[in-house]
């Protein structure tokens, strides 16, 4: 068998041999084309609603720098007053703590919560006071609830 030269292909796609040659732009074409193919197909199950489970275990995060609002009810030892506030109302919660000399020590505990909701209240109920609800940040949740428990409050409206 006598000795034949290799075989050399002439010609081929030109654009794929540039391509090749340039691996850098090859790459960034690819990802172009993939990031373009993903923006464009949307979830698969648009149409169906939303598991409301799913949502249930996952609670949306409260934007940054903004604390976590809660409802917190509060009772109030002026029934009278309670009776002058509506929904959307703004106050300050006063804690007056009696001190055993007689005297009350008054500090804000709240300042600037919203007024939830007034439920309605019974006859026997002004003497305790009357319920009111308060959409407050939680750690002004927690101080509203530990002074209830310690002394008398009162609200001012804004």
């Amino acid at each position: 068998m006598p000795h034949f030269a290799p075989v050399r292909v002439r010609g081929g796609h030109p654009r794929l041999r540039r391509l090749l040659r340039h691996r850098r732009r090859a790459l960034a074409l690819g990802l172009a084309v993939t990031a373009a193919a993903l923006a464009t197909t949307g979830p698969p199950d648009t149409d169906r609603p939303p598991d409301r489970t799913a949502s249930a275990a996952a609670s949306p995060e409260p934007p940054r720098g903004a604390p976590e609002q809660v409802t917190a009810p509060v009772r109030i030892a002026d029934a009278e007053a309670v009776r002058l506030l509506r929904p959307g109302d703004r106050v300050d919660v006063i804690a007056a703590a009696a001190s055993p000399a007689g005297d009350a020590k008054p500090r804000v505990v709240a300042a600037g919560a919203r007024v939830t909701e007034v439920p309605e209240q019974g006859e026997a109920a002004s003497e305790a006071g009357a319920l009111v609800v308060l959409s407050v940040p939680r750690d002004t949740a927690a101080r509203l609830a530990a002074a209830g428990a310690s002394a008398r409050l009162a609200v001012t409206l804004r």
